[in-house]
């Protein structure tokens, strides 16, 4: 069996149970080199190895060998595997070879970073939804995916892989969330190097580029990020039916 393990963010007590539980029984890991916190793949009894330089091809390859050995592995992904992953790709292989496979899900940074400002991504009557998203880069996205078409909706929006082209995000943002709508920049999220930094749509780019954030950072952007909302919510209302509790 092969499992697909998120690591979590980064800080090795937010893997899940079953995802350290795996990691200590399994003979193989693959880990996502520096994007994984080494703590976690320190002391296994499993061999390991780093990811980094491993194309796909041998990165499967590897899995496959092991599995047809009748080896556990562990193939560990940071954050959550359902975002920006590329398990697809390796399940794809797996199935064509035949290989059975388990997702374990994991913390995702995005979590990670909202954990770091204290705050709720969704305020009553402010946001009720989270765009989860990236920039065009070496990687296109559907036409009608870009940053401006999404920005329509004045959601809040977590915008991952992105912070090396964030002129060009706050670019494509104005085009729809006013200047002083909250940004705020969360940079290796629950590592011990966790650094954030807020700023509005008008000045977020300064603040990164004055920084030197160029990789390993979330982009979080909306108004219920603001600290001073007095919005509430119904669920905890002493006129609110408890069973929607």
């Amino acid at each position: 069996m092969i499992y697909f393990v998120g690591a979590g963010p980064g800080n090795p007590e937010l893997i899940t149970l079953k995802g350290h539980r795996l990691l200590k029984e399994c003979d193989v890991v693959i880990y996502a080199g520096s994007l994984v916190n080494p703590v976690l793949v320190t002391g296994l009894k499993a061999k390991v190895y780093d990811s980094a330089h491993m194309p796909l091809e041998e990165i499967t390859d590897t899995m496959v060998t092991a599995a047809r050995e009748g080896k556990m592995v562990v193939r560990l992904h940071s954050g959550d595997t359902s975002f920006y992953s590329a398990i697809t790709e390796q399940i794809h292989r797996l199935k064509t070879a035949g290989i059975a496979y388990e997702v374990v899900p994991g913390v995702s940074s995005l979590g990670a970073a909202a954990a770091a400002i204290g705050q709720e991504l969704t305020i009553p009557e402010v946001s009720q939804s989270v765009i989860v998203t990236r920039i065009e880069g070496n990687t296109a996205v559907p036409s009608g995916e870009r940053l401006s078409a999404l920005a329509t909706h004045k959601a809040t929006m977590v915008i991952f892989l992105s912070i090396a082209h964030i002129e060009a995000v706050v670019s494509e943002l104005a085009t729809s969330y006013p200047a002083d709508t909250p940004v705020v920049v969360v940079e290796r999220a629950s590592w011990p190097q966790q650094r954030v930094f807020e700023g509005t749509i008008r000045t977020i780019a300064a603040i990164v580029k004055e920084a030197g954030i160029t990789k390993t950072a979330l982009i979080l952007v909306g108004e219920a990020l603001k600290t001073d909302t007095t919005k509430r919510s119904r669920l905890y209302d002493g006129e609110f039916q408890k069973r929607q509790r």
